[in-house]
């Protein structure tokens, strides 16, 4: 397997094929690399170098009992592009993985960035402060470390309904997706991604967003039940210098996998722009 150590000593795998640009695709919560062949397959198609990682704690890297929190997430990314010498790179992150890239481009990415890519995103932040009113109780998010700490080979199974939106009237459940994501999500460390709760939902990346200077496109399912669309992808694209907002009406969360096919050409024609 290809991998990193990092300079605590956590080994980072990550997939990296063809020539050409670099896209370096970034997982949410509690996936792995795997979560993006789709789109991999596609650019690497269109000639393109794609590259993908499995988060600390996540899929097949050191399961890590420490450094689960975002700016060890950037710096785990900073140290694989140095290692791979990524440069004019286009940086995708899907929910967790889209605070991921803010995080990492606002603060590592200079001179090695040309785009990036907020798909059904985290930030600004998604938990309900003075600062933050519409977002999401904490209660919710207490849910999710209880289902995680201690009972999640079912949990897992049961947050893809509304992951995918497989719980709407009239929806086509496909039971390959659902699985592959309960796959990915048991291959990770618990104690990782139980600490990633706190990371993804807690951590306010507005300081970020304000800070990223290239061109950013945010894309957002406006039926999202898991990162909800209003408190999200309209106010990412309201901090950043340079944004292009998409909306999606009637997709969710999972949608680069649900639509693939039109995800994946609205992302080759803002890479190309």
């Amino acid at each position: 397997m290809a991998t990193i150590t990092t300079r605590d000593g956590t080994t980072i795998y990550y997939k990296d094929w063809g020539s050409g640009q670099p896209v370096v695709f970034h997982h949410g919560w509690p996936l792995s690399a795997d979560d993006w062949d789709g789109q991999m397959m596609f650019f690497l198609q269109h000639g393109y170098r794609v590259i993908a990682h499995d988060r600390r704690g996540h899929g097949r890297s050191s399961q890590t009992a420490t450094g689960n929190d975002m700016d060890t997430y950037a710096t785990d990314v900073a140290e694989l592009a140095v290692a791979l010498d990524l440069r004019n790179a286009v940086h995708v992150g899907h929910s967790t993985g889209g605070g991921e890239v803010a995080r990492y481009v606002a603060q590592h990415g200079q001179g090695r960035v040309a785009k990036a890519v907020l798909v059904s995103a985290v930030p600004p932040i998604m938990v309900k402060t003075e600062s933050n009113p519409d977002g999401l109780p904490i209660t919710v998010f207490d849910d999710i470390r209880a289902g995680t700490a201690f009972n999640r080979a079912q949990f897992f199974r049961d947050i893809t309904m509304p992951f995918y939106g497989y719980n709407r009237p009239g929806a086509t459940v496909s039971e390959g997706v659902r699985e592959n994501w309960w796959r990915q999500g048991m291959m990770g460390g618990v104690k990782a991604q139980y600490d990633c709760i706190k990371a993804f939902s807690e951590t306010d990346f507005t300081g970020d967003l304000k800070k990223i200077e290239v061109p950013t496109l945010v894309m957002h399912g406006e039926d999202d039940q898991i990162v909800p669309f209003s408190d999200a992808g309209p106010l990412s694209a309201k901090l950043l210098q340079h944004s292009t907002m998409k909306a999606y009406p009637g997709l969710p969360h999972g949608m680069p996998t649900t639509n693939a096919e039109q995800i994946n050409a609205d992302l080759l024609a803002f890479i190309k722009a």
